[in-house]
């Protein structure tokens, strides 16, 4: 009777050590378990920890609270100017009703996954390539919109959603570097124009000071001088005043005009010619003959030509005595 005891009391131990090894569950921190009996969902939703179901009725399913990271491939599409462009994106989203996830979509991670490429082509449609470009954060906040809607319905929410890449084509990036490179030369010339206005204008107030001053630019020259020596050159360059070369123009002026208030030296020019033989006509000095015009003479030329005269002895004659014919003989 005793045996027959202990054998049942074991059987009905092993039964239930069988029973709550197929009853028993686990579910993890990040997890959910939502429980159907004959298909049907029960209300509770297991909480972390161990919990029991009934084997063979009831079945358990876990579902990942985690936030999952889902990559959106990219997409081809024109942009409302007319630019063809690839935009791929990621999308952030999580489980926030475990229940209605498993209920409602039959899987929701590869709804959210289709969800997030049509909407990306539509935002694709609806902007400009300076809007994909430079304007991401009114754009992701769009995405993310077009995607919550329906995606709270399923017990899942969009963390965020954020637009990645923007591929361009070849000749669209070309275009837009000689664009940008364009605008950067315009802004320097202009920004150099404005500085060349700004430096005339302080170089015509030195300039009038200096007028005021005259030995302003003295000492301004030799600043110039000291700077172009520090440098060590071979060759130095020495600016020379315009005042000076005034200065000398006065000093030699005065010289040259009273040297022209003497008399003049007879002339060469005035010197008797030669007499010439009878019946012949004298010939034109090359001061006199009209034909050639007298060429300027230098007071230098003037005194040599005065000194060269005085040196020479008159000539009375340069002919010689007279010759009668002799007369004829007789008979001749």
């Amino acid at each position: 009777m005793i045996e027959e005891l202990l054998v049942a009391v074991a059987g009905a131990a092993a039964a239930m050590a069988v029973y709550a090894g197929a009853a028993a569950r686990v579910v993890k921190q990040y997890e959910r378990g939502v429980v159907f009996r004959f298909g049907r969902l029960r209300d509770d939703v297991r909480t972390p920890g161990f919990t029991m179901i009934v084997p063979g009725v009831d079945r358990l399913h876990k579902v990942n609270m985690q936030i999952v990271t889902m990559p959106v491939p990219a997409q081809e599409g024109i942009t409302r100017d007319n630019v063809t462009v690839r935009v791929d994106a990621v999308v952030y989203f999580k489980v926030v009703d475990a229940a209605e996830a498993l209920i409602r979509v039959e899987d929701y991670k590869f709804a959210v996954s289709q969800m997030a490429q049509t909407s990306l082509r539509s935002i694709i449609g609806k902007s400009d390539l300076d809007d994909l470009l430079s304007n991401r954060e009114k754009l992701n906040q769009g995405l993310e919109l077009m995607l919550d809607s329906p995606a709270i319905g399923w017990g899942v929410q969009i963390d965020r959603v954020e637009i990645k890449d923007v591929s361009l084509p070849e000749t669209m990036k070309r275009s837009m570097a000689r664009q940008a490179e364009a605008d950067r030369e315009r802004r320097a010339r202009v920004i150099n124009a404005d500085a060349e206005l700004q430096a005339s204008k302080k170089l015509a107030e030195a300039a009038a000071v200096m007028s005021d001053q005259p030995a302003a630019l003295q000492l301004r020259l030799l600043q110039t001088v000291v700077a172009v020596a520090a440098e060590k050159n071979s060759t130095l360059v020495l600016p020379f005043p315009v005042e000076l070369l005034r200065f000398l123009e006065r000093s030699t002026v005065g010289p040259q005009a009273a040297g022209n208030e003497t008399p003049a030296e007879p002339s060469a020019a005035a010197v008797e010619a030669p007499p010439t033989a009878e019946g012949e006509a004298p010939a034109a000095s090359p001061a006199t003959s009209p034909a050639r015009s007298k060429p300027p003479v230098s007071d230098a030329y003037l005194k040599g030509a005065a000194h060269a005269a005085e040196g020479v002895e008159p000539v009375g004659d340069l002919t010689g005595a007279s010759v009668d014919p002799a007369p004829p003989e007789d008979g001749a």
